[in-house]
């Protein structure tokens, strides 16, 4: 009778219990009706943290992050090094404005890692802008900031991947700008060829490479390396999944024939505002209208299906420069550049330009308007006065993927360039350590 009472009683108690704590989970949901879906988001949906270089004001222009002195490098310096990247943006409000940056620490697929910033960051948090010019003889009037990094305020502590962010002084952030600090443990032997396959061989490149590492104990190759390969820095592309095929002693191996292939593509476009007094060899007429510059290029022509022919380029790459000036930063000016390409109009898919002054990413500002009484796609795009190179890309709505050997051709001999990052998280780390890099190219294929 005595355990029929006790157990009665446990029975009593853990209904009260169970009550209570649903209750509990009842007044939560209902105080915070988006709990789950929060939850769901930062286990399933990682994409939306990821982030990518943006601006996220419209009168900043022209954000640009390489080595001191070497414009067209990539914004990645050796730990602990002398080097320095620099930084700078045009603002097209001419009023003074206070700018601050910060830096955030992100994993190897560009999430904000756990650490703080005491952890990372050697010196102060935040850095004011202190650095700017007025523009100087240009139509379109605006104020040129810059910094360099690492300063005497802040030094990075720990390698792999940061991002600059910038901010007003009331909170604002107007820009995102990611960069690299590499700390090299290790070293990358790699050839680009022709695909393998027979199928691959006249429209592919191949990136074979092995990761050769005396200097440091890699317990588990399948978990603790991550490798990311990236065409001509394109992130849209990149190959950020492969496992060695092969581990010997001290080198990793990854020799695959189809997996880290890549559409070659075709050599990029090009066009050359660095005089608006003469037309280059690209540009149909510069006008001045609007109290703004306007640039009109020849029509583009779809190239799917025409043979390769070498044309220089510099990989999706830009420049800026005046030659009316002798300081680019505030002299050359701004104008819109005019595309056009007649094709037909594509029902299930936008088209839009790309390259590096695109961020290599599908951006409003550079999608493309058909105009069915020419049969035409176009768009014009605010520029500051430069060399550019570019692709026409399709946003297929069917894939969701981007295509640019849809309108441009895709060949085995066109020259890329490859680059390889080697990412390192050992047993018992809190971060990604950037512990390799390598830029390679395909110009030898001929």
């Amino acid at each position: 009778m005595k355990f029929k009472n006790i157990l009665t009683f446990l029975i009593i108690i853990s209904c009260m219990l169970l009550s209570c704590h649903t209750k509990k989970e009842i007044i939560n949901i209902a105080s915070h009706p988006n709990d789950t879906v929060i939850q769901e988001e930062n286990t399933n949906n990682q994409e939306l943290k990821v982030y990518k270089n943006r601006i996220l004001n419209q009168n900043i222009k022209t954000l640009l992050c390489y080595k001191e002195e070497s414009p067209q490098s990539l914004p990645i310096i050796n730990l602990g090094s002398d080097e320095k990247l620099l930084i700078q943006f045009d603002d097209l409000n001419e009023k003074i404005q206070e700018y601050y940056f910060t830096i955030i620490h992100c994993n190897e697929n560009w999430t904000e890692s756990d650490l703080m910033q005491s952890e990372y960051i050697n010196g102060f948090t935040e850095n004011r802008i202190i650095n700017y010019e007025l523009s100087f003889n240009t139509i379109q009037k605006f104020t040129h900031y810059s910094f360099t990094f690492p300063n005497t305020e802040t030094q990075p502590i720990i390698s792999g991947n940061y991002v600059f962010k910038i901010y007003k002084k009331n909170g604002e952030i107007v820009a995102y700008k990611k960069f690299m600090i590499l700390d090299k443990k290790v070293s990358i032997l790699a050839e680009v060829r022709k695909g393998t396959l027979a199928e691959n061989r006249k429209t592919k490149h191949e990136v074979d490479f092995s990761i050769i590492h005396p200097n440091i104990v890699i317990a588990d190759p399948f978990s603790d390396i991550k490798v990311h390969i990236k065409q001509n820095n394109r992130e849209d592309n990149a190959i950020t999944d492969l496992l060695p095929l092969f581990v010997k002693n001290d080198m990793l191996v990854y020799d695959y024939d189809e997996e880290n292939n890549f559409w070659g593509n075709n050599e990029f476009r090009y066009f050359d505002t660095k005089s608006l007094r003469y037309q280059s060899e690209k540009i149909k007429s510069i006008t001045y209208q609007d109290s703004a510059n306007h640039i009109y290029l020849f029509n583009d022509d779809k190239r799917s299906f025409n043979k390769y022919s070498i044309q220089p380029d510099i990989n999706g790459g830009f420049l800026i420069d005046s030659q009316e000036g002798r300081i680019p930063a505030i002299e050359a000016d701004y104008g819109w550049v005019h595309f056009s390409i007649p094709i037909e109009e594509v029902p299930y898919g936008e088209i839009y330009l790309f390259g590096f002054f695109s961020e290599w990413d599908i951006k409003d500002e550079f999608k493309l308007s058909y105009n069915n009484k020419k049969n035409t796609y176009e768009a014009s795009v605010y520029l500051k006065q430069g060399y550019y190179n570019y692709l026409y890309a399709l946003k297929d709505s069917t894939t969701n993927m981007i295509d640019t050997k849809f309108i441009e051709g895709t060949h085995y001999q066109t020259r890329n360039d490859y680059y390889l990052y080697v990412y390192y998280r050992g047993v018992g780390d809190r971060y990604d350590r950037l512990i390799g890099f390598l830029k390679t190219s395909s110009k030898e294929l001929f």
